[in-house]
């Protein structure tokens, strides 16, 4: 399995990584791998945004900005 080392991470935010990690039972490794696992499996903003935009086409789901408030506001009254 690869591995990949970080250099220069500031000291502020390694003792909050460490922090979390010791938070949650984990040692810092075992919290940084779990935590760009999770990270890969997201998908990034565009893709994200690319797979909205097919649904959309596929399904001809259209609404208004009016129509997305609307139903937001629905409860509201």
């Amino acid at each position: 399995m690869p591995s990949i080392t970080i250099r220069n991470v500031p000291e502020k935010t390694h003792d909050e990584l460490a922090a979390r990690a010791a938070g949650s039972g984990r040692s810092l490794q075992e919290y940084l791998r779990a935590e760009l696992i999770a990270l890969a499996e997201r998908p990034t903003i565009d893709e994200w945004i690319r797979r909205v935009r097919e649904r959309k086409e596929r399904t001809e789901t259209y609404l208004s900005i009016e129509a997305i408030l609307e139903a937001r506001d629905a409860d509201r009254r």
